[in-house]
Formats: structure tokens, C-alpha cells, sequence
């Protein structure tokens, strides 16, 4: 079943749904990221699953960008630096209808354009991303390319808390201030958890505002999981010459009690009862995941 949803009526007014619509949106953003795990190849559940306000914000209140046109010169550029967060992309562009559930059902299969990690040939990918530390740089030369060619678009790259262990990370953010380039936002998913434990036992990030102030960059915080808060901070004007980072605090593994906050919820190839399960538990209406 393709869904269909509202979408902005040029590349100029975002839409701006109520905050009740993206709940309900969110919920069903999750269902396809647990369908997605419950495939043979699995997927990564708990990165997927923090991120999912944080994209559905973006897609549906912040960015300029149409389905219907992803390749729209004038539309805003989104770079998901954190590749292994691909099933909640996914999930979300089916959401916003830039693809169908029927194309997305093709995920892990021989020839899919869904794998893993995403690839420009899914539309309104803009790079294909999952090593680390790359999407940031990436972002820094879209918004310096729209600087140089008069553009107004906004480049946006969503980075794990994990990956800004990544030195190639702060090389972006050092050159980014130094550029001036007040149209680039970094937002942090900051679930605390990477896949070898917690970022602040593998590699301490904190005082992680301080740091990014450090650097030149305007620093925004808000609940990663409250839409109007997100929808407040993404939307602020930016201080001239400054680029932003926006921290949003998260949880792994989101709205599935059993792998909420939990390392083990990096990745996940769930059974048909476990899906059941989850399911179940993200809606409320059962037992919890095992």
C-alpha cells in the first residue's frame, strides 16, 4: 500500500503538520523499521529507531524537499552521515512518499536498491554514506558549492554521537567555521551508545556542547524525541557566519522496551515471534520484544 501524505506546495512553505499527525507517523515509521529487521539480512534497529523524530521533523516541517521533484535544484540537501540509520531513512522517505511500501518490501533482495547502508539510487538520497566521519565533509562542501553559486539552500547532515569519534568530523566542523558557513546544521543523534558499548566509556564526548562552541559553531539542545521541540530548534534562524549543531537527545532502540537504551539493540534479525513481539510492544498492545 503506498501512503499518501501532505507535502509542501512549493519549495519555499514546508509543510507543518500538527505534532498529533508525526506521532502517529512516527509509529508507523517504526513498523516498517521492525518489518525491516524481521528480513533475512536484519538491519540496524536501535540507531534507526532514535532517529525517527528527528528525520520526520526535518522531512515534514524543516527541509525543502518534494517527492515529486527530489532532484529539484533548489531543494534543501539532507546528508545521513550515520549510514548504518538506513532502515529509519527508508522508512521515513516511505512515509513522506518518495517511495512506496511495495518498492521498500524489495529490501535485502539480489538487485534492491535498499541495502544496508543507502545509496544514491533510492530517491531523495543525496550520498551514499556508512563510513564514518565522511558525512559532515560532505556536508561542508553542499553548503560551500550553494555559497559559491548563490543558492539559498540549507545542508543538513544527522550524525551518530558514536561516529563523532571521527577525526575527519572535527577537520569539517573547524573547516565549516572557518567558512563561515551559516547554512550548515550538524545534528547529533545523541543515544549515548555505540556498538561497542557507551560513547562516554569508549570515548568520552562530554562537555559535547562546550566542544562544538569550541569549534565556532552555534549549539542548540533539545529532546530528539519531541517534535516541537526539534521543529523549534531546526527551525531557528541561524547566527550570521555560524554554522549549528544541534544535540538531540535520544534513546537507542526506541519504542521497544526490550532494546530501549541498550547496546544490543545496534542490530537486530528478528524471527517471526520476535517481530510479533515488538510490534506488539511498540503499539502497546502486548508483550514486549525478547
Amino acid at each position: 500500500m503506498t501512503l499518501s501524505v501532505a507535502h509542501a506546495p512549493s519549495m519555499t512553505e514546508p509543510t507543518e503538520p500538527a505534532c498529533d499527525d508525526l506521532t502517529a507517523a512516527a509509529l508507523r515509521v517504526r513498523e516498517r523499521v521492525l518489518r525491516l529487521c524481521a528480513t533475512p539480512d536484519g538491519a540496524h534497529a536501535g540507531g534507526s529507531l532514535s532517529e525517527v523524530e528527528i528525520l520526520l521533523t526535518l522531512y515534514r516541517r524543516v527541509l525543502r524537499v518534494l517527492p515529486e521533484r527530489p532532484d529539484d535544484p533548489d531543494r534543501d540537501i539532507f546528508v545521513l552521515s550515520k549510514g548504518h540509520g538506513a532502515a529509519g531513512l527508508y522508512a521515513v522517505l516511505a512515509e513522506c512518499g518518495f517511495l512506496t511500501d511495495e518498492a521498500l518490501a524489495s529490501y535485502g533482495t539480489p538487485g534492491s536498491r535498499f541495502l544496508a547502508h543507502p545509496t544514491t539510487v533510492v530517491p531523495g538520497v543525496e550520498a551514499a554514506t556508512g563510513s564514518l566521519g565522511h558525512g559532515l565533509p560532505l556536508g561542508v562542501g553542499f553548503a560551500q558549492a550553494a555559497r559559491l553559486t548563490g543558492s539559498a539552500r540549507r545542508c543538513v547532515v544527522l550524525t551518530g554521537d558514536g561516529e563523532l569519534q571521527e577525526g575527519s568530523v572535527w577537520e569539517a566542523a573547524m573547516a565549516a567555521a572557518s567558512l563561515g558557513l551559516d547554512a550548515l546544521t550538524a545534528v547529533v543523534d545523541r543515544n549515548e551508545l555505540q556498538i561497542s558499548g557507551g560513547t562516554e566509556s569508549v570515548v568520552r564526548l562530554e562537555p559535547l556542547a562546550d566542544r562544538w562552541r569550541s569549534f565556532g559553531w552555534t549549539v542548540r539542545e533539545a529532546d530528539g524525541h519531541d517534535i516541537d521541540a526539534l521543529t523549534e530548534v531546526l527551525s531557528a534562524p541561524a547566527e550570521g557566519g555560524r554554522p549549528t549543531a544541534v544535540i538531540a537527545h535520544t534513546r537507542k532502540g526506541r519504542g521497544v522496551p526490550a532494546i530501549e537504551g541498550q547496546t544490543k539493540s545496534h542490530f537486530a534479525k528478528l524471527t517471526p515471534r520476535a517481530y510479533a513481539r515488538a510490534v506488539r510492544s511498540l503499539q502497546g498492545t502486548g508483550e514486549e520484544a525478547s
